[in-house]
């Protein structure tokens, strides 16, 4: 990674959006907009973006930015934020950089956690951010998991408790894991904020059993060395990480080695790095493109 050389980052989020310019972990600059249209923000951006070639000179590009995305060309797929669809992500910001990178936005917080924060040192690992809804990025053998669009394992179904009859808050499925854990979810299955919750209310089991299944299907499907958990219900809900652990082991039942009681508390963890994990991943995908 070439952390001493100056690259810039853009964070395109559903409400704000950020820009920064750095080396390596220091951010030497950054611009903050909201996330209106695409003709204001990314404008906006791209006129600071200008300024800053002619005053740092940065020699790359890291672009995240929300989803869905077509990583492939830049492209925003169907979305429900309005005006988005179809919008040309990546030209506007990319005018001037010989060297671009671009993903996600929770790919980009992934590699800023494994430059920066949880994941140091590890190749393989998956970053979970669970807020207003849940996203997944997957990192295996040092890099990014992409395939035909980019993993949208916030969607995976989970096996679910018998007496559990909560029908789910995801548009397209109901009950995924989105459906149930997100904090949209956890307001339609208890009738009110899930920041405003006690953390003794029952509903944290339910969310912590659904996290657990899914946490317990990708240790069996992608063997990571490491979960790291962000985003306002993940990292907003102490209580919530010890369940989910608990329900891992139980749901593995001593099949996986690397996974048991005694190493779970490594295995899932807290991210580390908060809302600086995304900007500092995007100066991170644009000190890679230029390897």
């Amino acid at each position: 990674m070439h952390s001493d050389t100056i690259v810039a980052g853009v964070e395109l989020g559903g409400t704000k959006s950020i820009a920064v310019v750095g080396r390596g972990r220091e951010i030497i600059d950054r611009f903050r907009v909201p996330t209106t249209t695409p003709d204001e923000t990314l404008g906006a951006i791209a006129a600071k973006l200008a300024q800053w070639r002619q005053e740092h000179r940065p020699a790359a590009i890291g672009i995240a930015s929300f989803g869905p995305i077509s990583v492939a060309d830049g492209i925003m797929l169907p979305t429900p934020k309005p005006h988005w669809a179809g919008a040309d992500i990546v030209a506007p910001l990319a005018q001037g950089f010989d060297k671009i990178a671009f993903h996600t936005d929770v790919t980009g917080a992934a590699l800023g956690e494994g430059a920066f924060g949880a994941g140091v040192g590890l190749s393989d690992f998956l970053y979970v951010t669970v807020g207003t809804g849940v996203g997944m990025g997957i990192i295996a053998g040092g890099r990014p998991v992409t395939g035909m669009m980019h993993p949208e394992a916030g969607h995976i179904r989970v096996r679910r408790r018998a007496d559990d009859s909560f029908a789910g808050a995801c548009p397209f499925h109901g009950d995924c894991l989105e459906g149930l854990v997100s904090g949209p979810a956890i307001a339609a299955r208890t009738g009110g904020p899930a920041h405003l919750l006690p953390a003794d209310d029952p509903a944290w089991r339910d969310v912590a059993d659904a996290l657990g299944e899914a946490f317990a299907t990708l240790f069996l499907t992608l063997s990571p060395a490491r979960i790291i958990v962000g985003g306002g219900v993940g990292l907003g809900q102490q209580q919530v990480l010890p369940m989910v652990r608990e329900r891992v082991v139980a749901a593995l039942g001593g099949y996986l080695g690397f996974v048991d009681a005694g190493s779970i508390d490594v295995r899932i963890v807290p991210a580390a790095l908060g809302e600086e994990a995304g900007p500092l991943g995007t100066l991170v995908m644009a000190q890679d493109a230029l390897a």
